[in-house]
């Protein structure tokens, strides 16, 4: 019998002028990058959090804890890495992943293809399964104002 499970993640980091940008595993060119502990992408810290919580094995943050010093300004895709590693050891593979990044700017549509080559890459998946979305808020709220990026993903992990 195959077990299926789904979970969900969300994430959030506010902008700040002068940092790099990080979304997806690559280096957007922007006036603005996430501030955070690690290099707060966005988009590999909701995917993480989504696949942790399909094997329910807690977040992000239990794992990879913004106080130790150990993880400041480290690739998120290492981090990816670890949490793929945590599912395989449960036996889990991953069926499919889909997010939706709210950015007001810059436009991240012709990075796409790029962003689901490297993350499948990481996760060791074929990119055809991981749906990447891109939306505004309308100038609404603090995406609106490019204040900062949002990041939703949802992931199905089996088990056979």
């Amino acid at each position: 019998m195959q077990k299926i499970r789904i979970g969900q993640g969300y994430d959030v980091h506010q902008l700040a002028e002068g940092l790099p940008f990080w979304l997806g595993g690559i280096q957007i060119a922007h006036t603005h990058g996430a501030l955070g502990h690690s290099d707060a992408d966005v988009l590999v810290h909701t995917i993480c959090d989504a696949l942790l919580g399909a094997a329910n094995k807690r977040d992000i943050g239990f794992h990879f804890s913004d106080r130790d010093p150990q993880y400041k300004g480290i690739d998120s895709k290492l981090l990816l890495e670890r949490v793929v590693a945590i599912l395989r050891e449960e036996g889990y593979q991953i069926g499919n992943i889909d997010t939706v990044v709210c950015l007001q700017s810059p436009k991240i549509g012709p990075y796409i293809p790029q962003m689901q080559s490297v993350l499948a890459e990481v996760m060791q998946i074929d990119p055809g399964d991981i749906s990447i979305k891109a939306t505004t808020t309308e100038k609404l709220g603090f995406v609106g104002r490019e204040e900062g990026v949002a990041a939703y993903a949802v992931a199905l992990i089996y088990k056979n």
